[in-house]
Parts: structure tokens; sequence; C-alpha cells
């Protein structure tokens, strides 16, 4: 079998072993967490050898952030275009359109997963917020760019309050979305279905939440 380094290009039977790859370790880290899992549970999981493990990755910790990148990324991207589309249609957004902002990507690109991988992913999500250091960091690191630009809009809509305040609310208000998205279809859950009504109705409910929290 032919591989790629981790910065090349090769061929769709490399692509495809790096992807086996990942999806058994976000499914392996969703269930049993970082120390639970070892490379070698990975490889006989995935049918591959510990070589390609290595080849495409290099060590564990490195295939625990790029398996944290490949869920973090498209929700990051989706967050900040919504972010910026909102500031270029409203000068002085309000918390509930920041928050609104914040919440719909995740909440959609989750549910549009098949109902498998919906439960993993919300798991993993939950991991990558308790985990012990350094992985709480490293998942930290992926979704900064995020936390940064819209604990921002919400200092600029919420100018009297300083900027530790709202770090703080703003932590419980991830953790909240954490929750609902590991909850997600279970019984007397926030969300119960992955139409967009579901979605928007959710998104509704949590932003009237957080927004007097926010306020408070």
């Amino acid at each position: 079998m032919q591989f790629t380094g981790r910065n090349g290009m090769g061929s769709t039977a490399s692509v495809e072993t790096k992807e086996q790859i990942l999806d058994v370790a976000e499914r392996m880290i969703a269930e049993r967490g970082f120390a639970g899992t070892t490379l070698r549970n990975v490889v006989s999981q995935a049918g591959v050898n510990l070589a390609a493990v290595h080849y495409h990755f290099g060590s564990k910790e490195e295939l625990f952030r790029a398996t944290v990148a490949r869920l973090a990324r498209p929700v990051v991207e989706q967050e900040l275009a919504a972010l910026r589309q909102l500031q270029q249609e409203q000068t002085s957004p309000s918390v509930e359109a920041i928050l609104t902002a914040f919440l719909e990507p995740p909440l959609k690109l989750l549910l549009g997963a098949e109902e498998q991988s919906r439960m993993v992913r919300a798991q993993f999500m939950g991991r990558c917020r308790t985990e012990p250091e350094p992985i709480q960091s490293i998942a930290a690191q992926e979704f900064d760019a995020s936390l940064q630009a819209f604990l921002e809009a919400l200092q600029q809509a919420l100018p009297d309050q300083s900027r530790p305040q709202l770090q703080w609310k703003f932590d419980l208000a991830i953790a909240i979305l954490v929750r609902v998205q590991m909850e997600a279809g279970q019984p007397n859950a926030v969300i119960q279905g992955s139409q967009p009504e579901d979605i928007q109705q959710a998104v509704s409910q949590l932003v009237t939440f957080m927004a007097a929290g926010m306020r408070s």
C-alpha cells in the first residue's frame, strides 16, 4: 500500500486509510477517553498496521490533534462565517443574534450526520472539554479562533461586563452546548430530531436561556 506523508499528496488508498484511522480514533476516544485508547487498539479496530498510524500522525497525541481538527475546523469556519455575515448586516448585533451565530453551525453539522456518527461525535466533543491536560489545551487550540471572535462580539454587545466575566459565562454556554449535543435524541432532550425545525427550536430555547445569563 502506498502511503503519503503528513504534508504530502498520495493515493486514494492512502487517504482512505488515514480517514479510517481517524474514524476509529474518534469512536474509541469518545467511548474510552484519551488515556483509555492506545495506538494498538486503534490499529486493531482500523485493520491497519502500526507503521501506517505512525506514518500519518507520528504519535498518539498528534492523532488526537488530527481527530479534533477534523471535527473542529468546519464548525469554526461556519461559526466565523456566520459572525462575519451578522456583523456586516448589523452595526451592533444583539447578544441573541451573536449566540445564534455561535450555536447553529455545530448543531447543524452534528445532527446532519448519521445517527451512530452523531452520538460518537457528540461524545467526542464532550471528551474534548473534560479530559485532563494536555488534551483540553489541544482541543482548545482548535476552537480558539471562534472563542476569541465571539468573546469580542459579546464584549461589544455588553460593554459594561469585564472580559473575565464574559469568559466564564461563555465557558458555561459551551458546556451547555456540549451537554445538548451529547443528549440529542434522548427522552426529554432539548433536541428531539434532526430536521431544520428541530434545530431552530433548540437554538431558540438555548439562546433565550444563555442570553439572560450573559446579561445578568
